[in-house]
């Protein structure tokens, strides 16, 4: 009779176990501490700040953007965003709210981003990183104290509109124009991001720019067909990602330990490019063209009243929604792989790691160059770590 309720003992044990590391992601979030998600950039992360700021309709305000949730709110998106996902993981109650619209609820973070932002220049109707970390000062005290800023997560994706306009506007650039071109919006950025660190942030997320010479839109403006990316917009992004890690690492090592930088970096260039490449792999029909738009890749217009675009019978079989910005399975995708995937995605924590992590400490782990080998493996379907393919 003993040796019988030993056994009933032992076998609800394994089960416990078996149950609460099931969905390690989900247990993990329900310990989440209660801090704030503040998104800077571009349209990718844009809430409904270009709605605000421009003085004509947007497109992203009316259908069928928003059609998988029947919500078109400005948002570059079939439904939400990364940043939407990424605040449910973190259990934030509410929507991240666009920080340009009045009377919103910013109590757990706000999106600063705009579309057409850059890090160079003065983008018309929209803003620079600048301007935004600018805004984000001129609301701080009203809405933020230094404790809850420094243990809330600063999320940043910009750059593209930058490399798109220097290729348009320089299209014989040689190589030594284009990595001068690359040092000065890393540089720029570089500088930003200290302009929020000293404004109190301290726990950064800094996304790599995507392919850019994948995206639809481009693929048809310089009509590389059906199967090719035009490859002189996808050197300079991969120019500008190899920056990122060492940038962010020199600047963890040098802040002072009464306020350490903490980071991370999530390889959104080659979550975009595997699925581009093995779109079966993560069940996408179609990956060279977009759900929504006119031309050869359907790429251009969606949403536009003077543009009879083209709208897919089902967006979730399509990794772009339209010419520049991925389907919300893909952005669910994302938010998956940015809070709970291993180094071979994001380092040199993820998020879920990084928002525990000791706001008064100093990182013990950096970001380092990933090898061939490492990013094959992330890659190869029989993974079985928590890499691409996990989710």
């Amino acid at each position: 009779m003993m040796a019988n309720n030993c056994n009933l003992v032992s076998v609800l044990c394994v089960i416990l176990v078996l149950t609460l590391f099931h969905n390690p992601i989900t247990v993990a979030g329900q310990n989440s501490p209660v801090v704030a998600l503040f998104t800077f950039g571009d349209s990718n992360f844009d809430a409904g700040n270009k709605q605000t700021l421009t003085k004509t309709l947007v497109a992203q305000g009316f259908w069928p953007y928003g059609k998988s949730r029947d919500d078109p709110n400005g948002k570059f998106s079939d439904g939400l965003i990364t940043p939407d996902f990424l605040a449910k993981f973190m259990k934030i109650p509410l929507a991240i709210a666009p920080a340009l619209q009045p009377n919103v609820n910013v109590s757990r973070g706000a999106s600063f981003a705009v579309e057409g932002a850059t890090l160079l220049g003065a983008p018309v109707e929209s803003m620079t990183l600048n301007q935004q970390v600018k805004k984000f000062n001129q609301m701080k005290a009203a809405n933020w104290n230094d404790d809850f800023v420094a243990k809330s997560v600063f999320m940043i994706y910009i750059g593209a509109n930058d490399y798109l306009n220097f290729t348009k506007n320089n299209p014989t650039a040689d190589a030594s124009a284009q990595q001068a071109f690359v040092t000065s919006v890393t540089n720029k950025l570089k500088n930003d991001i200290s302009a929020l660190y000293s404004s109190g942030a301290s726990k950064f997320v800094i996304q790599t720019l995507a392919p850019l010479g994948c995206l639809p839109i481009v693929r048809q403006e310089y009509n590389t067909g059906m199967d090719q990316c035009y490859e002189k917009l996808n050197d300079l992004a991969k120019q500008h990602n190899e920056k990122i890690g060492p940038m962010l690492n020199e600047m963890a090592r040098n802040s002072p330990a009464s306020a350490p930088f903490q980071f991370t970096v999530f390889d959104f260039y080659n979550a975009v490019l595997t699925r581009t490449q093995r779109n079966q792999n993560f069940r996408f029909f179609v990956t060279n063209a977009s759900c929504c738009g006119v031309g050869s890749h359907d790429a251009y217009g969606c949403g536009l009243p003077n543009v009879h675009s083209k709208l897919c019978e089902y967006q979730r079989s399509f990794l772009f929604f339209d010419g520049r910005h991925n389907s919300e399975k893909a952005q669910e995708m994302f938010a998956h792989l940015l809070f709970g995937a291993d180094t071979n995605v994001v380092q040199p924590m993820n998020v879920r790691e990084l928002t525990v992590y000791p706001v008064d400490e100093p990182m013990r782990e950096f970001w380092v160059p990933p090898t061939p080998a490492t990013v094959h493996a992330s890659d190869s379907s029989s993974s079985t770590s928590r890499g691409y393919e996990y989710y």
